[in-house]
């Protein structure tokens, strides 16, 4: 979306328009589409040249409707002093974040696939970034390099990659991945304290 164009004139009503793209754009990917831009505009009863105008893209719309692409930290304040209990921290919330907007998450998945675009929230590695921070009391430990390591199977693990191939591969009721994916969480971080993470 051109930020130029949000923030000339009448900014409010232009907020709503693109909240309303958003909304809708969110509502056909959770009834399972990949909904281009023309697609969207029609659900929300927009002009296909407005709707363009917010968005330049299919890519761009989808990431703009994926959820949690702007939050920078998600541990408690005041934090945590146990690594376990940080890292418990970061891996609920996306665990429960993927399970709730698992459409959305499914079609970023497919199309970071088959996309080479950068703007793609998956190919960001937003998540990360949590886990870093909620691993830093383990830096003197095994250093920046081991931390990020750890940060980046601890993602793997509860992530939406982890999830469809539990639920449509090994077959697990959305309950059973979730507790298999904590599991695995405790698991890394359990054998992680006494083994660092290979370089």
């Amino acid at each position: 979306m051109s930020t130029n164009y949000l923030e000339s004139g009448r900014a409010r009503q232009k907020q709503r328009t693109r909240d309303q793209l958003v909304a809708a754009a969110r509502e056909l990917i959770g009834a399972g589409d990949t909904p281009r831009v023309e697609e969207v505009a029609e659900a929300a009863g927009i002009s296909r040249t407005t709707a363009y105008r917010y968005f330049a893209s299919q890519a761009e719309l989808l990431a703009a409707a994926y959820p949690e692409t702007s939050t920078t930290s998600v541990l408690p304040d005041p934090p945590p002093a146990a690594v376990a209990d940080r890292v418990d921290a970061v891996a609920e919330f996306v665990i429960e974040r993927v399970q709730e907007t698992e459409p959305q998450q499914r079609t970023m998945l497919r199309l970071s696939l088959s996309d080479t675009s950068r703007e793609l929230p998956l190919r960001q590695g937003r998540v990360i970034p949590w886990f870093v921070e909620a691993l830093a009391p383990m830096v003197d430990t095994v250093g920046d390099q081991g931390v990020h390591r750890l940060a980046l199977a601890l993602r793997a693990a509860c992530g939406i990659e982890t999830r469809v191939w539990l639920s449509d591969v090994a077959g697990l009721a959305p309950a059973e991945v979730s507790d298999l994916q904590r599991w695995m969480i405790d698991a890394l971080i359990s054998h992680a304290q006494g083994t660092p993470p290979p370089a």
